[in-house]
This record gives C-alpha cells, sequence and structure tokens, in this order.
C-alpha cells in the first residue's frame, strides 16, 4: 500500500513547487512594470514655478546725529505756594479780585473792617503827643535846676531827681511810639496785600465773614507760575550719565528738558538734531529730505526749559532720582498738578549709524535686518543695536553705510529671495525724528510707528505696492 502512494505523493510536492513558482514570477513582472510605470511618470512631471519675487521697502543705512535723552513722567509744582492769612481779626468788607486771577506781588486782595483799629492808632497818637510834650518839659525843667545846682541854690539831690524825671518822660515817648506802630501795623492790615506773584485760586473766605488772626483758615491761596517747575523721577542707573554731563564744579547745568501735557504729546521732538532718514525709490537713490514742520506743541516756548535741580540722594524705594527743571511758561500752557511728558537730553551723539526702528527684527538668535544686494536678493544680517533713539535705532555693527535694509514686508521675505523695491513715501521720513520706536518712546496722535511705542508721521511703514 505504501509503496502505491508514494509517486502520487511526489507528483503532488512537484505541482506545489511550480504553483508558487510561478506566483513569484508573477509579482516580480508586476513590480517591475509599476517601476517602469513611475519613471516614465516622474520624467514626464512639469517643472515647478518659480517664486514670484516680493514687493519690499527699503531705506540705506545712513549716518546722523542722534540725541540721547532720557524719557520720563513728570508733574508740574509751582515754583511756590503763598496761602494769603489774615494778620488781624476782623470782618471782611470788600474783596478787590477775582477768583483765579493773576495777581502781582502787593497788589490789595481784601478790605477788613479797619474802624477799632484806627481808634487805637489815633489814641495812641495821642499818648505819643501827650507824653512827648511831658517829656519836653521835664528836659527843660532837669536843664533849669541844673544852673541852680551849681549856684548853690538848690541842693544837688533835687536837680538829680529832676533828670531821673525827664530820663522817665523820654522812656514813656519811647514806649508811647512802639504803642503806635503796633497800632499802625494793625491798621494797615486790614488791608490785605499778596504776598507774591502768581495766580490766586478757589476764593475760600468772602465778604461778610470774621476772620482771625490766629489759628484761622486762609482767604486764597497763590501759585506762582511763572515760572514754574517739572519735577520727574529717573531710573538710579542714570545717574551716573547725569552727574556727567548735567553738574560741573558742584553747580547744575542747565541741560534742555521738554515738557508737554499728554494730550500735546506730538510726533515731532522738539530741538531734535537728529538728521531724518531719506526714503529710496526702486533704483536705490535718496529722495531729497523735506523740512520737518515743529507742531504747535512742540514749537511752543513754554515747553522748554533746564534742569536746575538734582536730589541728593536715590531713593531707595523706588531706586530712582528726582529731577527738577525750570521752565519760564509766560504763555501759561504748564499748570500746577499737571501731568507731563518730560524728556531730559543729555547730549547729542554725531556720526552714527541709523535705522528706522522698525527695520529691526527680534529673533531667537537676536537682532537682525534684510539687506538687499544690487541683485535685489535678501540676505539677513545680524546687527548690533547700541539704542532707540525715538524711532531711530543706533547700530553698532553689522550693516555699513549706503546698504539698502528693508524697512517694510520682513514678515514675508526669507534669505536668499528675490524682492522687487517698492516706492515709499517720502513724507514718511519725518517719522524718523519721532518719539516712538523700541524703548516705549511717546509718540505722536497722528500715526503708528515703531515697535515698542508710537511714532508720528503716517506712513512711515507704508510702501506703494510694486507694479505686476
Amino acid at each position: 500500500m505504501l509503496r502505491l502512494f508514494i509517486p502520487e505523493i511526489i507528483l503532488l510536492q512537484m505541482n506545489r513547487l511550480a504553483f508558487f513558482s510561478g506566483i513569484g514570477r508573477g509579482v516580480n513582472a508586476v513590480a517591475s512594470l509599476g517601476l517602469f510605470v513611475g519613471i516614465a511618470a516622474c520624467s514626464k512631471a512639469p517643472a515647478r514655478a518659480p517664486r514670484p519675487a516680493i514687493a519690499v521697502t527699503v531705506i540705506p543705512v545712513k549716518r546722523a546725529s542722534v540725541p540721547y535723552d532720557i524719557d520720563a513722567n513728570g508733574i508740574v509744582t509751582p515754583m511756590q505756594t503763598a496761602i494769603v492769612s489774615p494778620q488781624v481779626d476782623g470782618i471782611i468788607t470788600d474783596v478787590d479780585f477775582s477768583e483765579g486771577q493773576d495777581v502781582t506781588k502787593g497788589q490789595v486782595l481784601f478790605h477788613l473792617d479797619p474802624r477799632p483799629y484806627k481808634a487805637a492808632f489815633d489814641q495812641a497818637t495821642a499818648a505819643l503827643a501827650r507824653d512827648k510834650a511831658t517829656a519836653a518839659y521835664s528836659v527843660s525843667e532837669a536843664d533849669r535846676y541844673e544852673g541852680l545846682v551849681k549856684q548853690g541854690i538848690v541842693t544837688r539831690e533835687m536837680g538829680e531827681q529832676l533828670r531821673a524825671t525827664a530820663q522817665a518822660a523820654a522812656a514813656t515817648v519811647q514806649a508811647d511810639q512802639a504803642t503806635l506802630d503796633n497800632a499802625k501795623f494793625n491798621l494797615d492790615n486790614t488791608t490785605v496785600r499778596a504776598p507774591i506773584t502768581g495766580r490766586t485760586g478757589s476764593l475760600l473766605v468772602r465778604t461778610g465773614n470774621l476772620v482771625h488772626a490766629a489759628g484761622g483758615a486762609g482767604l486764597v491761596v497763590i501759585n506762582q507760575v511763572r515760572p514754574i517747575l517739572v519735577r520727574f523721577a529717573v531710573a538710579g542707573l542714570q545717574l551716573p550719565n547725569i552727574l556727567k554731563y548735567g553738574q560741573k564744579n558742584g553747580q547744575v547745568v542747565r541741560l534742555p528738558v521738554t515738557s508737554l501735557p499728554s494730550n500735546l504729546v506730538n510726533s515731532t521732538a522738539p530741538a531734535d538734531t537728529s538728521t531724518p532718514m531719506d526714503a529710496t525709490s526702486g533704483a536705490g537713490a535718496s529722495a531729497a529730505p523735506k523740512p520737518v514742520a515743529l507742531a504747535p506743541a512742540a514749537s511752543d516756548p513754554d515747553s522748554k526749559g533746564g534742569l536746575t535741580f538734582i536730589d541728593n540722594a536715590v531713593d531707595t524705594t523706588t531706586a530712582t532720582v528726582m529731577l527738577k527743571a525750570t521752565f519760564p511758561n509766560k504763555g501759561g500752557t504748564l499748570w500746577a498738578g499737571q501731568f507731563v511728558s518730560t524728556t531730559l537730553r543729555l547730549y547729542v551723539e554725531d556720526s552714527v549709524l541709523v535705522l528706522p526702528t522698525q527695520a529691526v527684527v527680534s529673533g531667537q538668535q537676536g537682532t537682525y535686518v534684510y539687506v538687499i544686494d544690487t541683485s535685489n536678493t535678501a540676505q539677513q544680517r545680524p546687527v548690533v543695536v547700541e539704542r532707540a533713539a525715538g524711532a531711530l535705532s543706533v547700530i553698532t555693527s553689522g550693516v555699513s553705510e549706503g546698504e539698502r535694509v528693508v524697512t517694510d514686508g520682513q514678515s514675508r521675505v526669507t534669505p536668499g529671495a528675490q524682492v522687487t523695491i517698492g516706492m515709499r513715501d517720502p513724507s514718511a521720513a519725518g517719522g524718523a525724528q519721532g518719539r516712538g520706536g523700541r524703548g516705549g518712546g511717546r509718540g505722536g496722535k497722528s500715526g503708528r510707528g515703531g515697535r515698542g511705542g508710537k511714532a508720528g508721521g503716517k506712513g512711515d511703514s507704508t510702501a506703494a505696492k510694486s507694479p505686476k
């Protein structure tokens, strides 16, 4: 039986091997066909379209004079304040000024009832006249008896007695004179005058009220506002620079200080000697610089003053040092108790490389800019920013004068990308002198500017679209 089944088993194994061999050859054939089809498809795929050029706005790196300013919040303080109080008791009979009126030193403000003081003055005058007559008679009597003493007609004791009586009468005259002076003082003080020149506040006591000299309330408060002070605190870290430039031989140097009310802060820094950045066209040529017109607030002479006081200690609670600046305030723009934006200018740094702050990008590896070469290709260039001055950044390394740097469109630019240079509004150059940019500078209300603050001048970051 076993012999009969052996050939059949062998035949079955051979058929199975042949079946699986055929399947393998089929799989290999299908794989080869798929590879061939894939290669053919790749060879016929269309080439990818090149990336279109990116429209950007550029500006050349330039050298300019950049001021070193310290910004702070200040409060306007009167040069001095006087509380007008009565020096005698009495009823107010008349008020000779209006609330909020400017008054000069010595100007009549109030009248008190003078009658009791006039009576006391008259009484003191009469007493003085009486005692003067008595003293004169006593002196003549003493002189007459002095001759009689020499003749031996009267005793020496009588002569000395009359001389003492004459001296007592003279002392009485002096006392009467003092009483008269006091009475005149009281009578004069029934007319209340301004102790200083300044502006009056609200009237605290009106006509018909009884006022007292001792412990009574004031009648009105006068603030001296011409000139006026602005006090402001700066970080104690700035103290070495302030002492270096703001003090000489123990005397405070009147460094320029600008103070503007918050509602008048504008985009143009007063007395700014920095050179505005010029816009560039597609050819890279510099546009002719236009003069920057000062805004009304910046040109107001009341906003310009000088440093007059540096405190003798740093506040350990706030780590700040208190400074004071004096302003003529002839126009009365600065008001006592007003909060102002204050800028202290230490010096002006000449011929430094500057860029608009908006051109500088902060990344994980630090700050960098995009430089456009002659073939309009963007290159990422790391830069070192020394400091921000308004809408400008002072660059110490990374770029050279004349190189074109992207100021608008950086978010779309990558290293090596092709760009097209758009037109920039030349009026945007005014924003370069704004008080915005990195560092939280103050800016004008007319437009938005660099990072960290507001900058003046609309269109500072506006680029015209490149032609298609």
